[in-house]
């Protein structure tokens, strides 16, 4: 497959200061990515630079296998065919659901962009609401026609940029599902740029996690929660406790858990001292295990409880149960260790990212 967008080695300054730091990254026809990371990495102003508002100190951006920023090269926004979705929508209140996609689809023949309109608001799910205002509709129908308007004039990329901020967590991921669906529909190849690992996990197909305007890891959500390449995105990703434990074995780390067996990072020989990250899903409720912890923390989750459990060894670990399994503080159940996908990291100094196997 083409690459429809290639990110290649830039850097952004503003001033002296360095925002983003020879940043790699590409896309092929169709796929979905995401630029996942804490407010303040660079995420946004990544997205920035490859529709044309923020020029790169170093590097290129191609679109379609064209150069449109560089040193020499600025395409301003409007001739690189991308499409945008903001965090607020940017509809226009004074004018209709119709009239809003219309804005899009200038320059097309009035047959064409009724025959557009009517496509796209089949495909949003909102045919009977042509004549209707932003005003008179709920936050997720105004998500939808934003995305219809930034599609309708079938751009080579879209771009959004925070789109379900302003939802309450619940809508965020029915929305990004429900955006995925209509993208794939479509073939567009799309960019979401988010904190929100729950929306990047619902919608894209490629997850870049970002850090101090570096990309620290791109992957699939899968390998991003199972296998993290450092700490800091196994901590960003999911949840879990960072266990200390000791190589005693070509695959056997021994913790305060006992031992737990997997890959262990090359170079690790027996007696080396390192960290094994823990997830709620490796710790499995068990009645009839002789193995207990006592609950300690309890956050319901509808099908779920998220219980912190203190171990014999005074350690507190998380576990995610079904939530028929409806357990007290201060009560001791019996649990499994179950790890299907050992995360070990070399044991480093305070503040490293050090690399996992």
């Amino acid at each position: 497959m083409t690459n429809r967008l290639e990110v290649k080695q830039i850097d952004i300054c503003y001033g002296n200061k360095q925002i983003v730091n020879n940043l790699s990254f590409s896309l092929t026809d169709g796929k979905i990515g995401c630029l996942l990371g804490p407010s303040g990495c660079g995420k946004t102003t990544v997205l920035r630079t490859i529709a044309g508002f923020e020029p790169p100190t170093r590097g290129q951006v191609l679109i379609s296998n064209e150069v449109v920023s560089d040193q020499k090269i600025s395409l301003p926004p409007e001739k690189r065919h991308i499409g945008m979705v903001f965090q607020d929508f940017a509809l226009f209140p004074h004018l209709s659901v119709q009239d809003n996609i219309r804005f899009g689809l200038q320059g097309w023949s009035k047959k064409d962009q009724h025959d557009r309109i009517i496509e796209l608001l089949a495909m949003i799910g909102m045919p009977t609401l042509a004549r209707a205002y932003p005003h008179q509709l709920s936050g997720g129908q105004q998500q939808r026609v934003a995305l219809a308007r930034a599609m309708a004039p079938e751009p080579s990329i879209l771009l959004l940029d925070e789109p379900f901020s302003s939802m309450d967590v619940e809508l965020r991921e029915k929305l990004a599902r429900e955006v995925r669906h209509i993208l794939k529909q479509e073939n567009i190849t799309a960019i979401l740029v988010t904190h929100d690992q729950h929306e990047a996990f619902a919608m894209a197909d490629e997850i870049c996690v970002m850090n101090e305007g570096q990309i620290y890891q791109n992957d699939s959500a899968y390998n991003l929660y199972h296998k993290p390449v450092n700490r800091f995105v196994a901590d960003f990703i999911g949840e879990g406790v960072i266990v200390p434990g000791m190589v005693v074995g070509g695959n056997t780390v021994n913790t305060e858990l006992g031992n737990i067996h997997g890959l262990v990072p090359q170079g690790c020989k027996p007696g080396c001292q390192v960290d094994v990250l823990i997830r709620p899903d490796d710790i499995i409720h068990d009645d009839d295990s002789t193995e207990t912890a006592v609950v300690v923390e309890r956050a319901f989750r509808g099908s779920d409880f998220l219980y912190t459990l203190r171990m014999p060894s005074g350690i507190e670990v998380l576990s995610l149960v079904p939530s028929h399994h409806d357990h007290r503080i201060n009560e001791t159940i019996g649990i499994q260790l179950e790890f299907d996908h050992l995360v070990v990291f070399p044991r480093a100094s305070a503040g490293e990212n050090t690399a996992a196997q």
